[in-house]
């Protein structure tokens, strides 16, 4: 079987002892280089190369391989460092072996200034993977021009709940989207660095991240929460990283049953497997047996433990040599097929890349409500407006996301009030923080329209620091009991106060937020609501008093501009939102965010609705435009490996516009059919024409695996398929889903 870059691997990804190579490789400051070229010009085979190189190493540099190279003294100044340099491991400067120069980048580059994308969720909500990949071939260039060459970008968990703390970093709650915008990410980030998906598997809250234990059957586990890995996996994806949490009792380090049994053996993975940070090996010798490759981003655990265990046989060589072949294969042929062109330093935060952010902020934004005031929709604002009340407390914050590990700090950054300024320079724009809601009321009142811009910050959701709980006798034997431990576990706490993110306590806006969007409607009725956040915000309590209601995300270092183009009109409202939102937190799965031992099944967001026969505030799917569009399904093939739907796409207003189309297959025999979505298609159409798009329909949600075999089925029922331009509410107008000839 080839891998995504046509080349046969060894089986289990293993060194080959009997390749021919015609001349051995002599140990060099070159010699790494020296493999690439050869494996480029097709003189070595890449297996062979990875062989040549482990066989000039000493025992010292063969497990330096397997872990970071930075000591552990540096464990306290790793935030500081992590925007600064790349982190390294495994380098080996005798053969000129670079090692594995790790750098995050969900939402761009951390190190230094670098271009601030909008969070993954909004980019998600763009259901757009060209314009994504485009993203991640700009994050990869970035991050090479930094001196990394590992973006560990590539975030698929999927959104069980939207109180997930760093649910901004996913691609929302469906296996197929996140499949599909997950793997446009990593073909764009592998032009110039090796791309990571993370964090596998099955983490999808943050409080309890360390510790607790997941509970799933292989139907949830294989059909709900691994098809986007696999999707990644075979989009191309070099590393994997694996998460802190326990799956079935075991850590994910060492969880052979994951790491080789599944992503190996099942799925033919052939890259390497580095663990989450710091916390997220339990094991030196047990880790590596498991499958996974190199502990990061320290010398810990297993610069203990693994000589002494080589040395006294509870560790076999050829356990320590099939890693090392697994990393310096990977970074050989990475080397030898990337971009050969080198980015200059100018191409960090660079015009074009500040234009592909402003436009992936532009495409997110979703439009949920835009309700007549008079004669016409509030949205957009009509071009001669002349007085404008820009109101709230994020009205003038940059806001970018969390402050955790993918955290990123570009050069200049636009607020909505700075976007609307530049929008209207001719218009009287006041502001208001919203402290004062009379205050506020009356620069509400004395304008033609108020923009009130509420939400969610750092504060309110993001990666957690480390919990009291966490087994901190990974940093050595003084940290398992008396004063380290008490001391360090302090330590934690109190940076907690100060920077809480984690988990969601709650769905709502702050009540001061929602007490001033009252106030303000109440003086001006012609007011727009902005969210900004990383998931579902609830507002069942104010909504009704609004007439246009904006999500808005966390927009990037462009955001401003972007949500301005968008209420001026100048660009359409593109996004469509990668989740459910609820009318009520109780109508979604429970949430514990203490919780140390849950359950994962198959019903979660709009699956779950749909199960109960509940109707959502706004369907996964959902989004308004300001023109109006039709979808009519002209015909389908489909088959246990998926197929194609034509489907006629009219624009029936009075300007240019865009539109998802999307494909739903459902059991019509169950109870409460549950849409499972099965394609998708941006397209943009202009005014008063059509067009027809060919989309392909993955078979995966239609399609059950048999634990004993492997093997994957159709399964039961009255399967049917409808176009749909959100998850739909009803079925009337949907065909068979298996056509004749499959």
């Amino acid at each position: 079987m080839e891998n995504a870059n046509g080349i046969v691997p060894s089986v289990g990804g293993g060194p080959i002892s009997d390749h021919a190579v015609p001349v051995a490789m002599k140990a060099s400051v070159h010699a790494f280089d020296e493999a690439v070229q050869a494996v480029r010009a097709g003189e070595f085979d890449v297996d062979a190369a990875s062989d040549q190189l482990i066989s000039l190493l000493t025992e010292k540099e063969l497990l330096g391989l397997l872990d970071g190279d930075s000591p552990r003294r540096l464990l306290p100044f790793i935030p500081a460092l992590l925007g600064r340099r790349p982190f390294v491991a495994g380098a080996v400067s005798r053969l000129g072996i670079p090692g594995i120069r790790f750098s995050d980048g969900a939402r761009g580059v951390v190190i230094g200034a670098a271009t601030a994308f909008p969070v993954t969720m909004a980019r998600a909500a763009t259901w757009d993977p060209a314009l994504e990949e485009r993203v991640g071939a700009a994050i990869g260039a970035e991050t090479r021009a930094r001196g990394a060459n590992y973006s560990a970008s590539v975030c698929v968990n999927l959104l069980r709940h939207p109180a997930w703390g760093r649910a901004q970093e996913c691609y929302g709650e469906d296996p197929v989207l996140v499949g599909q915008m997950g793997s446009a990410l990593t073909r764009g980030v592998r032009v110039h660095t090796m791309a990571c998906v993370k964090h596998f598997a099955l983490n999808s809250m943050e409080n309890e991240r360390f510790e607790v234990d997941v509970a799933v059957d292989d139907h949830a586990l294989h059909e709900v929460y691994l098809p986007h890995f696999k999707a990644v996996v075979d989009a191309g994806a070099d590393s994997v990283m694996s998460a802190y949490n326990k799956v079935r009792g075991e850590y994910m380090d060492v969880n052979r049953a994951l790491l080789t049994d599944v992503l190996r053996d099942e799925w033919g993975f052939t890259g390497f497997v580095t663990s989450d940070w710091v916390f997220g090996t339990h094991d030196a010798v047990g880790s590596l047996q498991a499958g996974m490759d190199i502990e990061m981003p320290l010398r810990m655990l297993r610069a203990r433990a693994l000589p002494a265990a080589l040395r006294r046989g509870e560790l076999d060589r050829a356990t320590v040599v099939q890693a090392a072949h697994r990393i310096l294969r990977t970074s050989v042929l990475h080397a030898a097929t990337r971009e050969k062109q080198e980015p200059k330093v100018t191409v960090i935060a660079s015009a074009e890349h500040r234009a592909l952010a402003l436009q992936a902020a532009a495409e997110s934004i979703v439009l949920l409500k835009n309700d007549a005031v008079g004669e016409a929709p509030l949205l957009p604002l009509a071009p001669g407006t002349r007085r404008l009340a820009v109101i709230g407390r994020l009205a003038d914050e940059a806001n970018l996301g969390d402050h955790g590990s993918s955290r990123v700090r570009p050069p200049s950054t636009v607020s909505p009030l700075q976007g609307l300024r530049e929008a209207f320079p001719d218009a009287q724009i006041t502001t208001d923080n919203g402290t004062n809601e009379s205050a506020a009321a009356e620069l509400a009142a004395q304008a033609e329209t108020a923009v009130v811009v509420v939400g969610l910050d750092q504060h309110d959701e993001g990666e957690s620091v480390v919990t009291g709980g966490v087994d901190v006798g990974v940093l050595g034997r003084a940290f398992n009991s008396g004063l380290s431990r008490r001391l360090f576990i302090g330590l934690a706490h109190l940076a907690a106060r100060f920077v809480r993110g984690g988990d969601r306590s709650s769905l709502e806006l702050r009540p001061s937020d929602a007490s001033l969007i009252r106030a303000v409607t109440e003086a001006n009725p012609r007011t727009v609501v902005v969210l900004v956040g990383g998931s579902a915000i609830l507002t069942e309590e104010w909504r009704d008093r609004v007439p246009a209601l904006v999500l808005a995300w966390y927009g990037g270092m462009e955001g401003g501009h972007a949500l301005a183009s968008m209420l001026t009109g100048d660009i359409e409202p593109g996004g469509r939102l990668p989740f459910v939102i609820p009318r009520d937190v109780a109508h979604l799965p429970p949430f514990d965010s203490a919780a140390k031992a849950v359950v994962y099944d198959d019903k979660w967001g709009q699956r779950h609705l749909d199960g109960q026969g509940i109707a959502p505030a706004f369907p996964l799917g959902f989004g308004l435009g300001y023109t109006t569009m039709t979808h009519e399904l002209l015909d389908h093939t489909f088959t246990e490996s998926g197929g194609t739907a034509r489907v006629l796409v009219t624009n029936t207003g009075d300007r240019d516009g865009s539109t998802v189309v999307q494909l739903y297959a459902a059991d019509l025999s169950a109870g409460h059919p549950v849409a499972q979505l099965v394609g998708f298609q941006k397209v943009t159409v202009p005014r008063g024409e059509s067009t027809t798009v060919q989309i392909g329909l993955d078979a995966g949600p239609t399609l059950q695996r048999d634990p004993s075999t492997r093997q994957w089925h159709p399964r039961a029922g009255d399967w049917a398929l409808i176009v749909a331009q959100h998850s739909p509410s009803h079925w009337t107008g949907a065909v068979p889903l298996r056509t004749a000839d499959g």
